[in-house]
C-alpha cells in the first residue's frame, strides 16, 4: 500500500467517525455502530499501509510521498 492509500483510508476513518459521533446524538446506536466498525476498519488499514511505509521508506522517500498523497487528496 502506498501513502496515498493510507492517507484516504485515514480520511474515510476521520469520515465514518463522525458520522458514528453524529449517529449517537440522534439515539441511531445500530447506524452508530456500523459507521465505528467502519471507522476502526479503515484506520486499521491505514496503520497497515504506514508499517509497510515505515519500513521501506527512508525519511526523504516518506515526506515526498506524502506530500504527493495529501496533494492529490486535495485535488480528488
Amino acid at each position: 500500500m502506498s501513502l496515498e492509500e493510507a492517507a484516504r483510508q485515514l480520511k474515510m476513518a476521520v469520515h465514518d467517525a463522525q458520522v458514528a459521533f453524529d449517529c449517537v446524538g440522534l439515539g441511531d446506536l445500530d447506524r452508530a455502530q456500523e459507521h465505528a466498525v467502519t471507522a476502526r476498519a479503515a484506520a486499521d488499514a491505514a496503520e497497515v499501509a504506514l508499517e509497510v511505509a515505515v519500513k521501506d521508506l527512508t525519511p526523504e522517500e516518506a515526506q515526498a510521498a506524502g506530500e504527493r498523497a495529501v496533494k492529490a487528496l486535495e485535488e480528488a
